[in-house]
């Protein structure tokens, strides 16, 4: 899947999780607002048309006991206005179902209308007693029949009402409930894509990030967990990776080769000219005078020195276009060490510098290293120590177990390097401005391959300096380099051959 494509399907996702539970809400408050537009409209109305329908009837018995004993022609008015304001009111109450019959209620009505007349008529011709009776007998149980289903109406609406508001409470509740459960879940989702979509983009980039950096660190053999794929952004740009990789690294191999044929060639010329350099200081060619003398022993310490930097390409081309490749052996670490200790110690007193070896308890007696590269090392370090170190000053070398490697520490008290230039100072060809207080030049390579052999044991190089004050150089190494097994194995077959 191209990254478009799968940034537009996570953010469609997202959004889609996101909207589920809106919608959820939106249906839950339309059923809550159907509800309560149901309450509104039926149970609250018909609750204001039965209070205007008891009102109505009050009016009416009102007007019957003032039609009983005043037996105007207003009261019989008022009487026939509030009966005929209750037939007008019947059918709206039908209309709301309260349970009551709008046949029965009209029915009673006439009966009060009939009543209320003959009650008038009645009372109008004098005849008090005969009103009294229609009033007792007729009217008055019209009107007590109707207030007998306006109570049951209520009654009846009272328990709609009830059930109406329950529904409501238990739709608002079941919403509530719907959005609490329903808006984390889609929160949680969206967290979901969000990180898959985040790791899907910032994976691939942090392996190109890392692949990149190998690359700048020299790693040229460095492989990508990314398949090449020609379909998405991040397979093209892994595919052209590796082609970038594949390209400097044969580059890198035409280089070593070059410098390894061009530095090899440059030896015979090199050895000839100082050859014949040493036939003219000897005088095989005539007497030399002092002047001549001079420029040929300038000319051949610069041949020395050239002579040096061609052995330093020949060895660094050399490791380098075999891979790095070590001759892995059984090296005994004290043999080893007191050598070192022998070799530096005539140099030692020559300059009159303090040098001491430290042979730390627990030392592995064997060691599966590649000899000659670690002597190299070590060397390498030693007299750089002893190059940036003044008379009286002090050189320690220390070996110690630590965490099943083998650590070695050489530390000086000599010129010391700049916090600025340490960084560089395992980069070929670079020489820290500490060089005019070296007891000779070098020429940059050195500690470029001692890192470069260290690596290639599976350990790892440190340093720390102070200017002025000295500087300390830590080589980790675990006690088989890579690749000693299998010669471990094969060494007693050797030893038994001999």
């Amino acid at each position: 899947m191209t990254l478009r494509a799968r940034l537009a399907w996570g953010l469609f996702a997202i959004a889609l999780v996101l909207i589920v539970p809106l919608l959820l809400s939106l249906k839950s408050l339309e059923h809550l607002y159907e509800t309560s537009r149901l309450l509104r409209d039926r149970e609250f109305a018909a609750s204001l048309l039965l209070g205007s329908f008891r009102e109505r009837t009050d009016d009416a018995r009102r007007a019957e006991d003032a039609l009983l004993f005043i037996h105007d022609q207003k009261s019989t008015a008022r009487m026939q206005s509030g009966i005929d304001g209750l037939v007008s009111l019947t059918d709206s109450l039908d209309r709301y179902r309260l349970g009551l019959s709008a046949s029965q209620i009209r029915a009673s009505l006439d009966a009060l209308r009939s009543a209320a007349r003959e009650e008038y008529e009645q009372a109008a011709a004098g005849r008090s007693t005969v009103a009294g009776m229609i009033s007792q007998q007729r009217t008055r149980p019209a009107i007590a029949s109707v207030d007998s289903a306006l109570g049951a109406s209520a009654t009846t609406l009272r328990n709609s009402t009830r059930q109406r508001v329950a529904d409501a409470t238990s739709e608002t509740l079941n919403a509530e409930l719907l959005v609490a459960g329903a808006l984390p879940i889609a929160l949680l989702l969206a967290l979901a894509i969000g990180i898959w979509l985040m790791r899907s983009i910032s994976r691939p980039v942090y392996e190109l990030e890392r692949g990149m950096h190998a690359i700048a660190e020299g790693d040229l053999r460095y492989q990508l967990a990314l398949a090449p794929n020609a379909e998405t952004e991040f397979g093209r740009l892994a595919a052209s990776y590796q082609t970038m990789a594949s390209q400097l690294a044969d580059l890198e191999r035409l280089r070593a080769e070059f410098v390894g044929v061009a530095s090899h060639e440059l030896k015979t010329p090199i050895n000839v000219i100082i050859g014949y350099l040493e036939l003219l200081q000897e005088g095989i060619y005539g007497v030399l005078t002092p002047k001549q003398k001079e420029i040929l022993y300038t000319i051949s310490k610069q041949a020395n020195g050239l002579t040096r930097l061609v052995k330093r390409l020949l060895d660094i081309s050399r490791f380098e276009a075999s891979g790095g490749k070590l001759e892995v052996r059984r090296v005994d670490l004290q043999r080893l060490l007191k050598t070192l200790e022998s070799s530096f110690s005539v140099l030692a007193m020559q300059r009159d510098i303090a040098f001491s070896v430290e042979h730390g308890e627990g030392l592995p007696s064997k060691v599966y290293w590649d000899e000659d590269r670690i002597n190299e090392v070590l060397g390498n370090l030693v007299s750089n120590a002893f190059k940036f170190t003044r008379r009286g000053g002090k050189v320690a070398l220390s070996v110690a177990p630590v965490d099943g490697d083998v650590v070695i520490t050489v530390a000086d008290t000599g010129a010391g390097i700049s916090g600025e230039q340490l960084p560089h100072i395992f980069d070929k060809f670079y020489q820290a401005d500490n060089q005019a207080q070296a007891a000779s030049k070098g020429t940059g390579l050195g500690l470029a391959i001692a890192k470069e052999i260290v690596d290639a044991h599976g350990g790892q190089t440190t340093v720390e300096s102070m200017v002025g004050e000295g500087t300390t150089f830590v080589v980790t190494l675990p006690v088989e380099a890579p690749g000693a097994k299998k010669r471990h194995e094969d060494a007693p077959k050797a030893e038994d051959a001999g």
